[in-house]
């Protein structure tokens, strides 16, 4: 029988790795070989290093396309191989680093195709991937993504092409303790400092238009992005997915894995460091300050943030938007198509 951690990542999470890139047979073999939670970062390694082999043997054909498809889909096994495996950080680095190895090499044959900044910050680099669309104008607005406290811009492939198809350029970018910037910056509650220099980047690259910039963040993400709506005003608008009010507020309820990862990427030495560190991350005295149009979207059946978080968010901001789906799950994942089309659509006609 699975021991506590294995069976928490597969009740909580199973939809979201479907939902972003994990094939549904690889999913269920992958899992039921796995009993102990020290197998969980081997196990998913070998089953990325299939898709990483079918994409260097497209490379080396001139198989385009293919490969571009092939890597990238690795990058999302290895990045669901390392996402809460921090009890042994060499084993979940070494992971991360192929991961990351295989979007860099995936990025210039995606469709669109899309490129690497680095952005200096708080003595660490936060690295993201912009994307521009096919049919852009040379004037183009943008979506910042966001990710949680277990994601990564690896992950974001299936949601930066909702933005794409839209016209919308899109850049997924690790932010304090997240990705690759995780091991040299900590988690932080004032994402408008961080967001600061992601949008300062952005709005100096070719193309873009820096009058229409968008944020979209998932799980803390959907914290993170409207807290970082909440001190700029450069924000056109923001939409919230699955965001904690106040993350300490539900600590005691949240999954070990959960726990032990914001531990870990805070940078907290004790379990009640981490405790009193997430208790920083919330939106009272904040959410009143976001003028920008706001879409929050949250799951009834989400077991990680409860739904309340999401009414109080929408009662405190002006111009806001609540999209309640009463059989969606964290981060609504397990029913995408009822808010993915819906967001970019929404995200569009707000930035024009």
């Amino acid at each position: 029988m699975a021991d506590k951690r294995v069976t928490q990542a597969i009740e909580n999470w199973a939809p979201r790795f479907i939902a972003n890139g994990v094939d549904p047979g690889d999913f269920t073999r992958v899992t039921n070989a796995i009993d102990r939670w020290e197998q969980w970062c081997a196990a998913w390694c070998a089953a990325a290093a299939v898709h990483e082999d079918l994409g260097r043997d497209a490379l080396a054909g001139r198989r385009y396309r293919s490969a571009g498809e092939h890597l990238s889909g690795a990058s999302v096994y290895y990045h669901f191989a390392k996402f809460l495996f921090v009890h042994d950080m060499a084993q979940q680095r070494a992971a991360h680093e192929q991961a990351v190895r295989c979007l860099t090499d995936a990025l210039p044959h995606l469709g669109p195709p899309g490129e690497r900044l680095e952005i200096p910050f708080d003595g660490g680099t936060l690295a993201g991937v912009l994307r521009r669309p096919d049919r852009g104008t040379g004037r183009d607005p943008l979506v910042v993504l966001i990710p949680g406290l277990d994601s990564a811009k690896e992950e974001f492939r299936s949601t930066e092409q909702l933005f794409l198809d839209r016209g919308l350029a899109t850049f997924s970018v690790d932010g304090p303790g997240q990705g690759e910037a995780e091991y040299d910056v900590a988690i932080r509650p004032d994402w408008e400092e961080p967001g600061a220099a992601i949008l300062d980047a952005v709005s100096r690259q070719p193309g873009i238009d820096p009058e229409r910039i968008g944020i979209w963040g998932v799980s803390l993400g959907g914290y993170y992005a409207p807290r970082l709506a909440s001190g700029d005003k450069r924000v056109r608008a923001c939409i919230a997915l699955a965001g904690p009010y106040d993350f300490g507020e539900n600590w005691d309820q949240l999954p070990d894995l959960t726990r032990e990862a914001f531990r870990v990427r805070s940078k907290s030495s004790t379990p009640e460091e981490a405790r009193r560190r997430a208790s920083e991350l919330t939106l009272e005295g904040r959410a009143g300050r976001i003028t920008a149009p706001l879409l929050i979207v949250m799951g009834k059946r989400d077991r990680l943030i409860p739904w309340q978080h999401a009414e109080r968010l929408c009662a405190e901001a002006a111009n806001t938007e609540l999209l309640l789906l009463d059989d969606g799950n964290h981060g609504c994942a397990n029913i995408p198509y009822r808010h993915r089309p819906y967001s970019a659509d929404w995200m569009c006609a707000q930035l024009g």
